[in-house]
């Protein structure tokens, strides 16, 4: 899979408003994934948090993460885009009339039953300077299963999976 960035006929990225892809969209295969689409999908992950600003905060300044919207009182999550993806952070809470049955709550750290996982190219040099913008991490990077890998911890306890391959290779 390449990502591009959208061009100009120029050659150079379009200018934020003006014609061509939003500020907001990465570009796949000659398709265009913009949060809201405005055709087809997109793909966003939540986390429950406990506070929505520290978490979007965490978030824009280990990983970059651009900041869309920061959330309100009324119950918006707030949106950072990360790379290629979308992340929504909201508080916790119990059940709604769409999901009556389900509360939502931040995790038990030592339990967890699912997890972020960033591939990159150079995991030294992430880890360096993740670590380097406040990214707790849990070991250095290791060996394991053909790939290097580590994990860091967010504010919450969720845990993100940090991994560079070396043997497998996809496609």
């Amino acid at each position: 899979m390449e990502t591009k960035e959208p061009k100009s006929s120029d050659g150079h990225n379009p200018p934020t408003g003006g014609p061509g892809p939003s500020m907001y969209s990465v570009q796949i295969e000659q398709k265009s994934y913009e949060m809201p689409p405005r055709e087809g999908i997109s793909i966003a992950h939540f986390l429950t948090v406990a506070d929505i600003e520290r978490s979007a905060r965490w978030y824009e300044k280990v990983f970059d993460g651009r900041i869309l919207s920061k959330g309100d009182s009324d119950g918006a999550p707030a949106y950072i885009q990360i790379a290629n993806t979308w992340l929504l952070v909201n508080v916790g809470g119990g059940p709604t009339p769409d999901k009556p049955t389900v509360t939502l709550s931040t995790p038990n750290p030592d339990h967890i039953n699912s997890f972020m996982n960033i591939r990159v190219a150079d995991i030294q040099a992430c880890y360096e300077l993740w670590k380097n913008r406040g990214a707790e991490f849990i070991t250095e990077p290791i060996p394991k299963y053909g790939e290097i890998r580590c994990y860091i911890r967010d504010p919450d306890g969720y845990i993100i999976e940090v991994g560079q391959s070396t043997e497998l290779t996809y496609g």
